[in-house]
């Protein structure tokens, strides 16, 4: 099969005269360590800081009646990619350095490298949603996390007043949402990997939420929140993981 790449949902096969011709192999991010050499004490402490980001390179090359300009646009982006050699998983992305376009046009070949982030996702995992019955007082999310790692769900809340949300019976936040318009409410997303509270319109909203947002975490299987209050409905994305 000829290789390809899918660029926030735009496979590259889409794109007149472009050949992809070799993909980045598959590998593990580097942990990132902090080592401290302590007098009368063999070897070093080290302590592990989390996963870096790194480079993947791939080779592009081009063939028939190409447009050139198709190309850079293609590649002039920052969002979620997916390599054919992984199709049911992506990464977060973003190209920071250009590409030798006049080296592509003269031998018709060229790498591109792109920064991704550590961990990748699966493209077939649904949000996982429940809905309210007009103003419920608690509702329960049920995911699986297929990956290989702890994950760091995105978790969507709309209602409003007092909500607290729960893993194994244990408290671990506390939300404060408003009502408008009625029975309407209010729309919080808390993005765990990034340590946000955020609106749809992507306003922060951190000032409503108490509590660690590091406790919102799923080990690999299966996973269930409990969340009480007046509820419109909830949902969960981003809960399987990779590395």
């Amino acid at each position: 099969m000829i290789p390809y790449v899918i660029i926030n949902g735009e496979s590259s096969k889409n794109v007149h005269g472009l050949l992809i011709q070799s993909l980045p192999p598959i590998t593990r991010p580097k942990m990132r360590t902090s080592k401290e050499e302590i007098d009368g004490r063999n070897g070093d402490l080290v302590t592990t800081l989390g996963y870096a980001a790194y480079d993947k390179t791939m080779t592009i090359g081009l063939k028939g009646d190409y447009n050139v300009d198709d190309v850079i646009k293609y590649f002039d982006t920052s969002g979620k990619i997916t390599f054919s050699n992984e199709i049911d998983k992506y990464y977060n992305f973003a190209c920071y350095e250009s590409i030798d376009f006049e080296k592509l046009i003269r031998f018709k070949t060229a790498n591109v490298k792109f920064h991704v982030q550590p961990f990748k996702y699966s493209v077939d995992d649904p949000p996982v949603r429940v809905a309210g019955q007009r103003g419920s007082t608690i509702l329960n999310l049920t995911a699986l996390n297929n990956g290989n790692t702890t994950s760091r769900p995105t978790l969507t809340i709309k209602g409003w007043g007092d909500i607290n949300v729960y893993i194994r019976e244990t408290q671990i936040l506390n939300i404060t949402l408003y009502n408008q318009g009625g029975t309407e409410g209010e729309t919080i997303i808390i993005d765990t990997e990034e340590m946000n509270a955020l609106s749809p319109e992507g306003e922060y909203m951190n000032r409503r939420v108490t509590g660690d947002y590091d406790t919102l975490a799923f080990p690999m299987g299966q996973n269930t929140i409990t969340i009480t209050g007046t509820l419109n409905y909830a949902q969960l994305e981003k809960y399987s993981r990779w590395i």
